[in-house]
């Protein structure tokens, strides 16, 4: 009887392992493939962050980023038979390396407030965003306050292409090339065109600061079409 139930026992214990093994086996391996799933899943999710987070900072940096487009110096002020004169030196400067002139003119205005008005051709958000496009200018005139802006002194001259538009122009058609600037209005009132273009407006910018000898007066353009000026001391 005892040898009986003790092989008994031992059939019952051989049943356990033949079912209770493979079932942890199959347990074990089960929870170190969902670990390694879910291992595969974090590191995806904090790969994808990190790229959006990138794309993220990229978006902002191009809607943010402002560069140097010129500058502005008092060379001279002095009072003649009672009135003011400012003679300013105007320089130019390339966006991509503001050390490089592009640029220079002089000019003498009665009086120490100076405006200088730019022509801004602005994007849509979503293309500047993903930085296929930036905001362009032209270089208009600089005139004082006892001026009408029709008397003002020429910048660069209107109609002609920038000479920092150069690598732009030349992917343009001839005929697109010379009608570009001259006709930089008539697209300015055409929504339509502007639309097909990825424009999203352009217009005159004037601005303008009471200048004195000592400091220069810093023209920044972003590539949304921001243009202010900022004022630092002359070295």
């Amino acid at each position: 009887m005892k040898i009986a139930q003790s092989l008994t026992r031992q059939r019952l214990n051989a049943l356990r392992a033949r079912i209770v093994l493979p079932l942890v086996g199959l347990l074990a391996a089960g929870a170190l493939g969902s670990l390694a799933y879910t291992g595969f899943f974090v590191t995806r999710s904090i790969n994808e962050l990190l790229h959006n987070n990138r794309q993220l900072r990229q978006a902002i940096e191009n809607l943010t980023e402002s560069v140097q487009v010129g500058y502005a110096k008092v060379t001279a002020q002095e009072r003649r038979e009672g009135r003011l004169f400012t003679r300013v030196l105007f320089v130019v400067t390339d966006e991509n390396d503001p050390t490089r002139r592009q640029l220079e003119r002089e000019f003498e205005i009665e009086g120490d407030v100076i405006h200088f008005d730019a022509l801004i051709v602005k994007f849509g958000p979503e293309v500047v965003m993903e930085g296929r496009e930036k905001a362009l200018f032209l270089w208009r005139r600089v005139y004082g306050e006892s001026m009408s802006p029709a008397e003002g002194f020429s910048i660069e001259a209107e109609g002609e292409a920038p000479i920092r538009y150069n690598d732009l122009t030349r992917r343009l058609s001839m005929r697109d090339r010379e009608l570009f600037w001259t006709e930089i209005w008539a697209l300015a009132n055409d929504p339509d065109r502007l639309r097909g273009a990825g424009v999203q407006a352009i217009y005159g910018n004037v601005v303008y600061s009471q200048l004195r000898p000592g400091l220069i007066y810093v023209f920044k353009l972003d590539k949304t079409g921001a243009f202010y000026p900022e004022t630092v001391p002359a070295l």
